[in-house]
């Protein structure tokens, strides 16, 4: 017999789209591709001849299950001159990719009886992840009054005595919010009356934040006993086929986590251990070209959109994706996914790949070329014109 957690296991839409897209242009149909989130850059050469370094110098074999000592002190060289503090390298974990961290945590903290919050919309393994451990999701809205920012009273409201986790995501996906120091701070002063509540930060976007500065849970002493970290060079590199992040965990979970890893992947590939560690020591001027150019992208596409009847968009703080308000096209996010790919060639996700609360938007990624940014606006422009 199965397991019955099977059936609370999710997916993520993104890849599902990515195959039909790449069905289609088989078939010899012109694709516009906003759907899958990657960077459209490739990964920098520096990085790449890291990787194939370390092959021809021999490193063909196991690293230690927690990742290579000299990657994970290069992490916590990093993060400590970029946040003023890291944990010590014995609470950083290398992964193959962002998505064990969250599988991991809601393995450790999940469970029956439990409940873990987390927002909608928002990165649909969350959900899944939480659900497939036996807790109950609990979810908080993100207002696009609010710029797709959390509410800090919001989650605190949503704490009962079954809470064991919150999840947090700042810059955020599928939006681009980004929400404010001092809206974190509130969070962390409130969660100071829920001493055994651990919050979980996904910050894989947190090189590309485009007005203020990039700000991380690091920075408050008061949670680092029980905060989970995740981060990565997937996004921040162009390294997304690589598949390599990384976890930090509280000392009491830490155990745990490297044993679900040795458990599952044993230790990231070496190759691309030594590639991420020339990323994070390497020359930082290929992710200010990254950021830069998301930067102008997020503005061109939401110009684009927003000189669309039926459609509105904020202009988004972070990350490279647009979350376009569709309500006045009158069709569910699903059939406008699903028109844009089947009859007009532009690939994209409904909000509702992101939750309930994703209903009546769509989001585009900007990570592909201006041209093609300003194309796919035209084509969905003319979707607007034909539902009028």
């Amino acid at each position: 017999m199965l397991n019955e957690n099977l059936f609370d296991l999710g997916t993520e839409t993104a890849f599902s789209v990515l195959a039909r897209a790449g069905a289609l242009e088989k078939a010899g149909c012109s694709i516009i591709n906003l759907g899958i989130g990657q960077p459209d850059f490739s990964t920098p050469d520096h990085i790449v001849e890291a990787g194939i370094k370390a092959l021809k110098d021999g490193a063909h074999g196991y690293t230690p299950s927690m990742g290579l000592i000299s990657l994970r002190e290069a992490v916590l060289r990093d993060l400590s001159s970029r946040y003023g503090y890291c944990p010590p390298i014995s609470r950083i974990q290398i992964t193959p990719g962002g998505k064990p961290v969250i599988f991991m945590a809601a393995m450790i903290y999940g469970g029956k009886d439990k409940e873990i919050i987390l927002p909608d919309p928002s990165f649909p393994i969350y959900k899944s992840s939480v659900a497939y451990s036996g807790a109950k999701p609990i979810t908080y809205g993100l207002s696009e009054k609010n710029g797709f920012a959390f509410d800090a009273d919001e989650i605190l409201s949503k704490i009962t005595s079954r809470t064991s986790m919150i999840i947090i995501n700042s810059p955020h996906n599928p939006t681009g919010g980004v929400t404010s120091p001092l809206e974190i701070k509130k969070l962390v002063d409130g969660l100071q009356s829920y001493p055994s509540i651990t919050l979980f930060s996904d910050e894989i976007y947190d090189r590309f934040v485009f007005e203020n500065l990039p700000h991380s849970l690091l920075s408050y002493p008061e949670i680092q006993d029980r905060l989970i970290i995740l981060n990565g060079w997937s996004k921040t590199y162009a390294m997304t086929g690589w598949r390599i992040g990384f976890g930090i965990w509280p000392e009491q979970s830490v155990e745990f986590a490297d044993k679900i890893g040795v458990n599952y992947h044993s230790c990231v590939n070496a190759a691309t251990q030594h590639a991420a560690q020339a990323a994070t020591t390497g020359d930082q001027k290929c992710v200010e070209n990254m950021r830069v150019a998301f930067k102008r992208r997020a503005k061109l596409i939401t110009e684009n959109l927003n000189n669309i009847t039926g459609i509105n968009c904020q202009l988004p703080g972070g990350a490279f994706y647009a979350f376009p308000n569709i309500t006045g096209l009158e069709l569910a996010s699903d059939d406008i996914q699903n028109k844009l790919l089947d009859h007009y060639g532009v690939a994209s996700l409904a909000g509702t790949a992101f939750g309930d609360n994703g209903e009546g938007y769509l989001r585009l990624s900007s990570a592909n070329s201006d041209e093609f940014l300003i194309k796919a606006c035209k084509i969905i422009e003319e979707l607007a014109n034909g539902q009028r």
